[in-house]
């Protein structure tokens, strides 16, 4: 399993998903690497900079990608990885 490189506060950004994805996505992150407190959950990440850690939380998937540019409040990112997230038959999310 592959850590993920960072520095500072990561982004993982959160609309409106249910509590259990977003706890099982915090240990998904845990597990590559990242601590805990340096994960922050938020719709609309601010004060983005060029380098930083941006997760996109779906259902099945967390997208990890690198900001490379910022443009007034907007930034674009670059994929670093996807970590998939698998569910049993009830849907509940398991390793």
């Amino acid at each position: 399993m592959a850590n993920i490189e960072y520095i500072g506060t990561v982004w993982a950004i959160n609309h409106g998903l249910p509590e259990p994805l977003l706890n099982h996505c915090i240990k998904k992150l845990v597990d590559h690497g990242i601590k805990k407190e340096d994960i922050k959950m938020t719709d609309a990440p601010e004060d983005v900079q060029v380098g930083t850690v941006v997760v996109d939380i779906w259902p099945y998937h967390l997208e990890v990608g690198r900001v490379r540019t910022v443009r007034n409040d907007s930034f674009i990112s670059g994929s670093v990885m996807i970590i998939e997230l698998k569910a049993d038959a009830s849907g509940t999310y398991i390793d």
